[in-house]
């Protein structure tokens, strides 16, 4: 799956040999290295009736990530744990190619990478999050919103929703017999977050690898790869996205890219959360 529309105007041919030509020079068409990423700016507690929340902008890209924890039933394998959900939805007004209606095939797949990650990280301590097991366990959607697009919608949502499942708080509470009594007078809890992870996408252009590809990048890309990449430089996950393929000795090369750029992005998260 690409996470870019494909009712997207084609790139002229000539403006596709001259983002090769640049990169060949270690540019970018908007004057960027190719190891440099777009402007970023977080800003928490973006909703204010969601218990934790977070406004992205990676270049033009604009992502919202919303946190709701509700009370719920475990799944019946798991029934000493909490459930996490991830959903995406690409706002019809984001990008002239969003459609209205249900979420497409880009939504769902997007938001099962991101889910993936977290789930294959163990990121949230679901196990933290049981009431009375077997019976009640806290449910915590994430919720992303794809509000302009342009390019890396991946690395973006991951930041988001990062972002607002660091800021999430469970809501203050009391069992009474099988009953889960919510006491929104008294401050919550802070989420059990175990590990962090972000996304790190890279696109091949020629025969040169760049970070963080704007839409016209993502486009005459020959292929791409996202790592997602933990703290301690863990790997939760790698998804493969357009045409082409990758050796071996190419696919190294990309996560050596990632592992150095995953640190921009924990910090663009740790001063945010700073303010």
């Amino acid at each position: 799956m690409s996470f870019t529309p494909f009712r997207i105007p084609i790139v002229p041919q000539l403006k596709k040999n001259m983002i090769l030509s640049l990169v060949e020079k270690g540019l970018r068409i908007d004057g960027r290295k190719t190891d440099e990423l777009r402007p970023i700016k977080i800003e928490t507690g973006y909703l204010e009736k969601a218990e934790g929340s977070a406004y992205v902008e990676l270049g033009k890209t604009k992502v919202i990530a919303g946190v709701k924890i509700e009370v719920g039933e475990p799944f019946r394998d798991l029934p000493g744990m909490g459930v996490l959900t991830v959903h995406a939805e690409f706002v019809p007004l984001a990008s002239p190619s969003f459609e209205p209606g249900p979420p497409d095939e880009n939504a769902i797949e997007l938001s099962r990478v991101i889910d993936r990650s977290y789930r294959e990280l163990g990121a949230v301590d679901l196990e933290k999050l049981a009431i009375i097991p077997g019976r009640k366990v806290w449910i915590v959607w994430v919720d992303i919103y794809i509000i302009d697009h342009d390019g890396n919608l991946l690395d973006a949502s991951m930041l988001a929703s990062l972002a607002a499942l660091k800021t999430a708080s469970i809501p203050s509470y009391e069992v009474d017999g099988d009953d889960v009594v919510i006491d929104k007078s008294k401050p919550g809890s802070p989420l059990p977050i175990n590990e962090e992870a972000v996304y790190v996408h890279i696109a091949k252009i020629g025969d040169y690898f760049i970070v963080d590809p704007s839409l016209e990048e993502e486009v005459v890309a020959d292929t791409r790869i996202a790592f997602s990449v933990s703290r301690n430089g863990k790997v939760a996950g790698i998804q493969k996205m357009g045409h082409g393929g990758l050796t071996l000795e190419e696919t190294e090369k990309a996560f050596e890219l990632a592992l150095r750029t995953a640190p921009k992005y924990f910090n663009a998260i740790d001063s945010a959360l700073k303010k």
